[in-house]
């Protein structure tokens, strides 16, 4: 089992979400997050002042999947999420060892 973790821009969210319903994936946890990377930020005008955003709005897309859909999952959000421009954002994949649904008690790929 895997925990993908995708960091996108918020507006590909519903891109998002329709491709991963698309391959089955049944779950998804979204959190906003605010952060950057090579792109650091730009700068605005407000007011008449002008000033530095450093950490740009971003949301977290954590999806718990099973081994054998890994792929599938990780392919699905670059097809939705990428716009070819920088900040983009970035997938990891990290191991789960254990996975148990609280209500059911079944623990492993049968409680994602």
């Amino acid at each position: 089992m895997k925990l993908v973790t995708a960091i996108i821009k918020p507006f590909k969210m519903d891109d998002v979400r329709a491709a991963l319903s698309d391959i089955g994936v049944q779950g998804i946890t979204v959190t906003e997050v605010k952060g950057f990377g090579r792109q650091r930020g730009h700068t605005e005008l407000y007011r008449g002042a002008e000033y530095v955003v450093d950490f740009l709005p971003k949301l977290k897309l954590e999806i718990a999947v099973g081994d054998r859909q890994v792929d599938a999952t990780i392919e699905a959000i670059i097809e939705a999420a990428n716009t070819g421009k920088i900040g983009d954002g970035k997938i990891f994949v990290t191991d789960m060892e254990q996975v148990i649904r609280i209500r059911t008690g079944e623990t492993g790929e049968d409680a994602i």
